[in-house]
């Protein structure tokens, strides 16, 4: 029934089988279904397999059951690659499965739900929204180290952003912000067009963790690293903790919870951009 074994270490220790299931397999009868809603629930499976189905895409399997979405849809992605991700999520989990940790399998039902059931035009202009608002645009008056420390820091980034697509945004202190020219928003209307509904989604995600569509631009094009582009959108915070200091813990919690986040987005886009499998892949530190 099964061919084409393959097992595969995860990080934390756990083995995922992959297999690709014989198309006369049917679809098991009581397949699992789960919703985010619930923050914890008792880990129910050992292991973790994904398998393609007849039309290439990609399953993921806890025991003999298939995965569904929150509504009830047949869990499926594009690729491999995802799929061993998001496998890797559920592997991963122990006593308990903790699914506000699992950003993949929650990014993936959203593309497969759509639950606010929005187009591709009407997500892109979602995105372009934080243009108005973006958190690198918006500057202080006061204190002068602080309005020093926006120039120095996100000055390089808007400039880089302007060079790669030719186009004017500019930052302002006014309330209102800064005045986007018409041009600069087709130009990134027409680069977002580019994107399938999958990415889009993942670059939505990674837009509302950094507030900035510039800052989730120059990540996704490599030129900022995670926590760089986290850093920057944590700028005017992280000077008042250096005035006056942080709450113990708290501070270091909230930036690995946010530079986790848009790891995760980042990381959806480009898997959910890819069109080649991974075979034998080998995952281990």
């Amino acid at each position: 029934m099964f061919k084409n074994v393959i097992r595969l270490q995860s990080r934390l220790g756990g083995v995922i089988t992959f297999c690709k299931v014989c198309p006369r397999h049917e679809p098991f009868r009581n397949a699992m279904k789960y919703s985010t809603a619930s923050a914890e629930r008792k880990r129910f499976y050992q292991h973790v397999s994904i398998s393609q189905s007849e039309g290439g895409l990609y399953e993921v399997n806890l025991d003999r059951r298939k995965l569904k979405t929150p509504s009830g849809k047949l869990f499926t992605v594009p690729n491999e690659a995802l799929a061993i991700a998001v496998a890797t999520e559920w592997d991963a989990q122990k006593d308990s499965i903790k699914f506000y940790t699992m950003h993949l399998t929650t990014l993936c039902n959203t593309a497969l739900d759509n639950p606010t059931q929005r187009s591709k035009e009407q997500m892109i202009s979602a995105a372009l929204k934080f243009l108005e608002t973006d958190t690198i645009c918006y500057r202080v008056d006061e204190p002068p180290g602080l309005v020093e420390l926006q120039r120095n820091e996100w000055d390089p980034v808007l400039h880089w952003i302007e060079s790669r697509y030719k186009v004017t945004i500019g930052s302002s202190s006014s309330i209102l912000g800064p005045q986007v020219p018409e041009g600069t928003r087709e130009t990134f209307r027409q680069h977002l067009g580019s994107f399938s509904l999958w990415p889009l989604t993942g670059l939505e995600f990674v837009i509302t963790q950094l507030k900035s569509l510039v800052l989730s631009l120059g990540m996704l094009d490599r030129h900022l690293s995670v926590e760089r582009a986290v850093l920057l959108s944590r700028l005017e915070e992280e000077y008042q903790i250096r005035r006056w200091g942080n709450v113990e813990w708290a501070h270091d919690y909230d930036m690995y919870e946010l530079q986790a986040r848009t790891a995760a987005g980042a990381l959806f886009v480009h898997l959910s951009s890819e069109s080649s499998t991974v075979k034998h892949k080998l995952m281990q530190d």
